[in-house]
């Protein structure tokens, strides 16, 4: 593990790297977080934080991958490549691996539509479940190997087994008999090298036949495997070697399986845990409810809302920190305990974990310049070893600071020119600042010499900042104000604390003129500050009422069109149903009429019926689709001009009732048109004309189109409508199927549909000759053919019109 630089510990990135580590899973990846160190290049910066960004939006939406059972088995996986044969607890350590790598990789693949990052991480995840299953099911423990293990197995312990039992009942028949009973110690069978034995008494040894195989600590019981079960231990023993050499055949064919993943499973392994380190970054981000900053390389800080990671979330104030764009100089004064070295810290360790690819505890689009190097001298280090004061160890690193800082670098400073006489320290102070500023270092530093405060106003690109202080409360808000010099505060802070007024007063009049007058400007600046504050607040909040109050109207409106168009979309859908209704049973109307031509005497009255009832079906075509299209009546447009004088014959449309006319006579003095609608001729306003320049010709008596500026109606599309694709026929009478056939195809044309099936079954066939007959003389029909696998086959016939 890379030991941390002295900066990166002043600036607690030491702790960030601890909290980043209680996210981590596995033990690799815990190691691997401290070997996290910050990018230098702009380009390898963003690439992190895209991947942290990736992950922290998978986690939002998916929930976080397990990496649970993830285990480094390379060293595993090597020796069984080289042959080696793995115990069974290091296979079931590779059989954890290969489960985690697969769900691992199962948890991507469910997030589908998603082009991330990390899609390479993933992709690279190998996995063998047949392995991984085959592992679990054949090893119980890392002390038992199952029985289903093999076949082999299966049978040897099976004969153990049964072994076992004849051999204890043997022995239970002899410590049951009477002849033993005084023999015996204990009425029981036990186990002595291996070996089925019972306990008898050391002087009835004699009494029972067999071996001794041990001897209890007192010497009182001697255990004796009887004869007549001396063979079938025997036998147990061979089948004891028997499984022991099944159970090593097993675990090499394993080893054998596993060490060909040796390889793929070595790039997963890596794979899943830099996986691991990328979303233990996500977890952090989500638990600092952090968001993404925008990366520059051109030394640019701009900090909003940004709060100091390792501060508690209840007691951490929100502060804006600027740095690097007008001003790459930023000095900080103001009383103890003020927030001053937080202020510094959060800008370091803000630049710090961005450069590791870290989400910020910042509002969204705070930006964060990538540094060369962060250097840091914060806090009291005071040797008594190398008897260094104070100011000796802080000038040794300043020293160190300014030797290798320069352009793209970051230098981080708490009080600057602290712990010596104050004149020589501001003067110091000052000219150190000087030398980094030369140097083209970005600079943070805190102090409290007054001196500094003018320094900061007269110097180009140095800029001022304090952390605001509550006189009235005497506690510091925390906050940083950039562009305001700190006051002290003292005689105000000692007033309220009961100094007396007398002394107070006497300690203003010691202070120099110029001293105090500088004092009241940075007063007034501070107070205008503080107004200029509390209006641009308000100011916000009267932005933010008003664009709400936008959103709502403009939601209001869009709900009201969105009605509107519901109503009459289901208004429109209900005059289709209506009108398909009434065309349906007119055409079984029409049908009943040909029975009866057919069936009854007076043909000639029934003919001229069938015409009246076709001329008045099509007569009322026209109104139902008028139900179904209705002109859209006109809105009346002041603006409207006739792109041209109109003439006798021109089509027209009423505007205020959106009717078709065609112009009869042209306009008389009063400014009156006279136009023909049908039979109906009227006199109409001028003004409420509005030409139709290139007016359809009616397609058919059934059909109307009118067009102009602000009109809108469509034809009646039969296309448009439900209507059936296929008829069955099946069950009817020949007759009867033709009529009905004949029924669909009139109906087929009047629809525009170009093919439908005609569904005859197979049964005899006659049905289907007789459809073939009459398709094969049908004026509408182009083709026919007999369906195909998928469509029927000779259970259909596939018709196309023409």
């Amino acid at each position: 593990m890379k030991e941390l630089n002295r900066h990166l510990k002043a600036l607690d990135f030491d702790k960030i790297l601890e909290r980043l580590e209680g996210f981590a899973s596995c033990a690799d990846t815990k190691e691997m977080v401290w070997e996290v160190r910050p990018e230098t290049e702009l380009a390898n910066a963003e690439t992190l934080l895209a991947q942290t960004s990736d992950a922290h939006a998978l986690l939002a939406k998916f929930g976080g991958p397990s990496f649970g059972g993830l285990k480094n088995v390379n060293n595993l996986l090597h020796v069984a490549n080289g042959g080696g044969t793995l115990s069974m607890r290091d296979l079931l350590d590779v059989a954890s691996t290969l489960r985690a790598l697969r769900t691992l990789s199962d948890w991507y693949s469910q997030c589908s539509g998603l082009d991330t990052s990390l899609v390479g991480y993933f992709n690279v995840l190998t996995f063998d479940k047949y392995l991984e299953d085959r592992i679990f099911t054949s090893i119980l423990s890392e002390d038992e190997m199952a029985d289903t293990a093999s076949k082999d197995l299966f049978d040897i312990r099976k004969a153990l087994r049964n072994k076992e039992a004849s051999i204890r009942d043997k022995l239970d028949h002899i410590i049951r008999s009477e002849h033993y009973r005084t023999a015996l110690q204990d009425a029981i069978v036990t186990i002595r090298n291996g070996r089925y034995v019972v306990p008898v008494k050391r002087e009835h040894k004699s009494d029972v036949a067999g071996l001794v195989q041990d001897t209890s600590d007192s010497g009182a019981t001697v255990f004796i495997e009887p004869m007549s079960v001396v063979e079938a231990n025997n036998e147990i023993k061979v089948l004891l070697g028997k499984e022991y050499e099944e159970i090593e055949k097993i675990l090499g064919e394993l080893s054998a399986a596993a060490g060909l993943l040796y390889e793929d499973v070595k790039m997963s392994y890596d794979a899943a845990v830099y996986l691991n380190l990328v979303f233990a970054k996500a977890q952090l981000a989500y638990s600092m409810k952090a968001s993404l900053p925008i990366l520059n390389d051109q030394g640019i800080i701009d900090l909003k809302g940004a709060r100091h990671p390792l501060i508690d979330p209840k007691k951490v104030v929100k502060t804006d920190i600027r740095l690097g764009e007008s001003f790459d100089t930023l000095v900080i004064t103001g009383p103890n305990t003020g927030g001053k070295t937080v202020s510094i810290k959060t800008i370091g360790l803000m630049s710090i974990m961005a450069a590791c690819g870290m989400m910020l505890p910042v509002a969204d689009n705070s930006k964060v310049a990538i540094f060369k190097n962060v250097f840091a001298d914060i806090g009291d280090e005071q040797s008594i070893e190398q008897s260094l004061s104070t100011f000796s160890s802080h000038m040794i690193n300043i020293v160190d600071i300014m030797a290798k800082a320069g352009r793209g670098t970051l230098v981080l400073i708490d009080e600057l020119g602290a712990g010596t006489d104050p004149v020589e320290g501001a003067a110091l102070a000052m000219a150190i600042l000087e030398k980094l500023h030369e140097q083209g270092a970005t600079i943070a530093a805190t102090t409290h010499y007054a001196e500094l405060k003018a320094y900061a106003l007269e110097s180009p690109n140095i800029e001022n900042g304090c952390c605001e202080f509550d006189v009235n409360t005497l506690s510091p808000t925390y906050r940083l104000l950039i562009g305001v010099p700190g006051r002290s505060n003292a005689f105000a802070i000692s007033e309220r604390l009961g100094i007396s007024s007398e002394v107070v007063d006497r300690a203003r009049d010691l202070v120099s003129a110029e001293n105090t007058r500088f004092e009241d400007v940075v007063e007034k600046l501070e107070e205008s500050r503080a107004q200029m504050e509390s209006e641009h607040q308000k100011a916000l909040e009267l932005s933010a009422e008003a664009r709400l109050e936008k959103e709502n109207a403009q939601k209001m409106k869009d709900d009201i069109e969105r009605l509107k168009n519901e109503e009459v979309e289901k208004a429109r859908n209900e005059a289709m149903r209506i009108v398909e209704r009434a065309r349906r049973e007119a055409a079984y109307f029409l049908d009943d009429i040909e029975k009866m031509k057919k069936e009854q005497k007076k043909a000639q009255d029934l003919s001229k019926l069938s015409a009246d009832a076709k001329l008045m079906i099509k007569r009322h075509e026209g109104s139902l689709d008028d139900i179904t299209n209705p002109i859209i009546a006109l809105a009346m447009d002041e603006d409207y001009v006739l792109p041209r004088d109109l003439v006798v014959g021109d089509t027209v449309v009423i505007a205020d009732i959106g009717t078709t006319a065609t112009v009869t006579a042209l306009p008389d003095k009063k400014g009156m048109v006279e136009v023909t609608s049908g039979i109906m001729k009227s006199r109409v306003e001028l003004s409420k004309l509005r030409l139709v320049e290139n007016p359809k010709k009616k397609q058919s008596g059934n059909k109307k189109a009118a067009s102009g500026r602000g009109v809108n109606r469509s034809l009646s599309s039969r296309s448009d409508m439900k209507v059936e694709t296929s008829v069955d026929l099946r069950g009817m009478a020949s007759d009867e199927a033709i009529m009905t056939l004949d029924h669909f195809i009139d109906l087929q044309v009047r629809v525009g549909i170009g093919e439908f099936t005609v569904i005859h079954g197979k049964g005899t066939g006659v049905l289907r000759k007789a459809v073939k007959q009459y398709l094969g003389r049908h004026p509408q029909v182009k083709e026919f053919r007999l369906g195909t696998f998928g469509e029927g086959e000779d259970g259909v016939t596939i018709v196309k019109l023409k």
